[in-house]
């Protein structure tokens, strides 16, 4: 078997390790940068170049870039991939890369699914990939149709290299009206968290709280901004009720409403039971 994988970040790096640990796939590789592509052939995770030549030997081709690079990418090397291959990217929004995914597989013949691996780390690039990043992780696809359970069991296999632990199946604007909230938002608001002038006075008299909200602050702009500004829709709504329930805490304190102040913070309480547990 051979898997191909575009970008060598620390997705993409992930990936070409995790699956060079397996013995029963052959791992190609390319990265626009030179450097990055000569390290993970000198490191071993790579068993030679992605190019056109290789893309046509592929079973699975993996591509982890932006999602406006996915479909330049797509756009370009089209004409070479197999119809027998499977191509999944690992973009953050889905909508629009899926819309341009399925027409373009639909029109050389190959298979496309929108993914994304729901896994990451605080620092980035190649140097930072692991073999088990997504051991145990949630891995979501996006086919353009789900009819055949075998075909679903196919591209769970094509997975297994990477140990997810569960592979959901759902639609491009689900998953990007879900990924406002689980990650989208929570970039957000750590990121303007840490713009407090009293963060530049912490030191001593933080901890976990603050530690947990202000790891997803130090970010990749770039890549971000792309992602908020594709998916601005849900992300505007995300921002909206927020702020609206941020009123309700302020007005409990500019108030001095304790009864209202418990009962917000009950009701936060009793939510996160209910949606996750204690």
């Amino acid at each position: 078997m051979r898997v191909g994988i575009v970008g060598l970040g620390l997705i993409g790096g992930s990936f070409a390790k995790a699956y060079h640990e397996s013995k029963d796939w052959e791992v190609y590789g390319m990265d626009s940068d030179k450097r990055i592509l000569d390290l993970a052939l000198l490191a071993e995770d790579l068993d030679g170049v992605l190019d056109e030549t290789t893309i046509s030997q592929c079973d699975l081709l993996l591509i982890a870039l932006y999602p406006q690079a996915v479909i330049e990418y797509l756009e370009k090397n089209a004409p070479y991939i197999s119809k027998d291959t499977v191509v999944i990217d690992c973009g953050g929004t889905k909508r629009k890369i899926c819309e341009a995914g399925f027409q373009i597989a639909e029109k050389y013949g190959f298979t496309f699914i929108g993914g994304h691996p729901m896994a990451g780390r605080h620092y980035t690039g190649y140097k930072y990939s692991l073999a088990n990043l997504y051991d145990g992780m949630a891995m979501v696809i996006i086919p353009k149709t789900c009819d055949d359970m075998n075909w679903l069991e196919h591209i769970k296999d094509l997975l297994k290299p990477a140990r997810f632990g569960t592979v959901t199946v759902t639609t491009a604007e689900n998953h990007d009206k879900m990924i406002a909230f689980t990650s989208q938002l929570a970039h957000v608001v750590s990121n303007a968290y840490i713009k407090s002038p009293t963060a530049r006075e912490h030191h001593g008299y933080s901890a976990g709280s603050y530690k947990d909200l202000t790891r997803v602050a130090w970010l990749n702009e770039v890549m971000w901004t792309e992602l908020f500004m594709e998916n601005r829709d849900y992300l505007t709504e995300e921002i909206r009720f927020l702020r609206e329930e941020l009123k309700k805490y302020q007005s409990a304190l500019e108030q001095q409403d304790f009864e209202k102040m418990r009962e917000l913070l009950r009701e936060g309480k009793e939510r996160k039971v209910e949606v996750d547990g204690r």
